[in-house]
């Protein structure tokens, strides 16, 4: 039976991925070494790291003074790393919590500045996207975690201001264009929608970045993982290739915008069978739900276990939602096929049709 990967992280990545993937973990390249014994010194491995450097540069349209990093850590690791690099110690930023990640962030954050919290969801649960508060002119950065994977949140709109953004981008990295020239840090964990885990892709604008106002240790300063392109030690090896190889699939699927008009046409499909399933009902506001994380609930919960049993029977696994929340989610990233959307939609109106 043909499985279907729901799950949120580490997540679904593209057969031809993992096909080409397995094959180097035998030979690389034809050089007789697995991938995950090479030098990272070595030419062979060098043309990796240029290659996914020049992936990440075309796929998003970043001008010279952005620069990509493959880090290690997850984008945990950048809670802090961010604000110890960049927040000055008379400086001010500011966050909008919007759930689990940005409380993270958040609470990194005032380790190493000032930290001022602009708006906050929690009232409803994080159901849905703050929009009409004001932003200081003068904040360092605004951060703002673009798509919450928990709450099935995704800003669809950016915050109109001029201050620079600083988006946590795991869920949603290289599923639809951005405006670059608005951000002064991008991160992602690759684990959810652009490789395996073990790396973080970081862009940071070279502009934004300063001289760190406090002594770092080597490993956490940004200027010296710049300098030494990713590999001031030894990096992720693997998951920077596996990431390559799926960033070079989505570029010959033709791109982010190519990736945008999928990711429209699968999650549309599905919110419409939430909204029109008299057996479900969607979780967060209509207007800031996620093209990649869809979250959803039963009306009579003593069908959740019905349902699951039916979504495994159909190869539709990792729907159950988070342990925080409940209910369902449906992870549908990049990778996810349509015909695994519409297989979890027949599961739901069939389960509709019996109880109808």
């Amino acid at each position: 039976m043909k499985k279907y990967n729901f799950y949120a992280g580490p997540a679904i990545l593209p057969q031809e991925v993992f096909k080409e993937a397995s094959q180097a973990v035998l030979d690389f390249n034809g050089m007789g070494l697995s991938i995950l014994e090479i030098s990272h010194r070595s030419a062979e491995f060098q043309a990796v790291m240029d290659e996914a450097y020049e992936l990440v540069r075309e796929l998003l349209t970043l001008p010279d003074h952005y620069e990509p990093m493959f880090l290690q850590g997850g984008a945990s690791g950048q809670f802090g790393m961010i604000p110890m690099n960049i927040l000055g110690n008379n400086e001010t930023a500011g966050y909008v919590n919007t759930g689990n990640w940005a409380e993270k962030a958040i609470k990194d954050a005032k380790l190493y500045g000032n930290v001022t919290l602009l708006a906050d969801s929690s009232d409803k649960n994080y159901s849905y996207i703050p929009k009409e508060y004001s932003i200081p002119t003068d904040l360092k950065y605004l951060h703002i975690t673009s798509n919450n994977t928990v709450r099935g949140t995704q800003y669809h709109s950016l915050p109109d201001t001029e201050v620079k953004l600083v988006a946590d981008m795991s869920s949603d990295i290289f599923s639809r264009p951005l405006d670059i020239k608005k951000y002064g840090v991008i991160y992602a964990g690759a684990q959810k929608n652009m490789g395996p885990a073990g790396t973080t892709l970081l862009i940071v604008d070279k502009n934004f970045l300063n001289e760190p106002v406090r002594p770092l240790p080597n490993m956490m300063n940004y200027q010296n993982h710049i300098s030494k392109k990713s590999s001031y030690n030894t990096p992720p090896a693997f998951a920077v290739y596996v990431s390559m190889l799926t960033l070079r699939w989505v570029k010959a699927q033709g791109g982010v915008n190519a990736m945008a008009k999928k990711n429209i046409e699968k999650s549309t499909l599905l919110y419409n069978e939430i909204d029109n399933n008299e057996l479900f009902f969607g979780t967060t506001a209509k207007e800031d739900r996620s093209q990649m994380s869809v979250t959803f609930k039963l009306q009579d919960e003593e069908l959740t276990n019905t349902f699951l049993e039916k979504c495994a029977e159909a190869g539709c696994v990792g729907i159950k939602g988070h342990r925080s929340v409940g209910g369902f989610r449906a992870s549908i990233y990049n990778a996810m096929e349509l015909e695994g959307v519409e297989t979890l939609v027949d599961v739901m109106k069939d389960l509709g049709s019996k109880k109808g």
